[in-house]
């Protein structure tokens, strides 16, 4: 799917690849690797395809791409299913614990004891 929309943006089927294989988080090594050919050879085509998609950088390659990867989908419906708890833990999980998003993982830190004032969660004092 992701492919078939590259092509239409005018990518070649190989840059379509490289697109595709780096917005599933692969490293210029790892696709390198995986396409039988050099990391200089990646770089060539990841630089054509920046130029073709009018962006910048990787991040801006794999925003792009996102919508048309096919777990997206699969992720909102995982994240939209209730999840049972028991009614009297919900409120105290919910106290203890706040999620970051930090990319594609989260960071979690525990608030115990530290209600009301400057909350110190992790090194990075956020």
């Amino acid at each position: 799917m992701l492919r078939d929309v590259l092509i239409q943006k005018g990518l070649s089927n190989r840059e379509a690849e490289v697109a595709e294989l780096v917005s599933k988080g692969l490293s210029n090594k790892e696709v390198a690797n995986q396409l039988f050919v050099t990391e200089k050879t990646v770089k060539f085509h990841l630089t054509n395809i920046y130029k073709k998609m009018n962006v910048k950088s990787r991040a801006q390659l794999i925003v792009w791409c996102l919508p048309h990867l096919g777990f997206i989908e699969s992720e909102a419906r995982v994240e939209a299913a209730p999840v049972e708890t028991a009614p009297s833990a919900a409120p105290q999980a919910a106290a203890l614990t706040q999620t970051i998003p930090a990319g594609s993982a989260t960071v979690s830190g525990s608030i115990m004891g530290n209600r009301g004032g400057n909350s110190d969660i992790g090194a990075m004092g956020i």
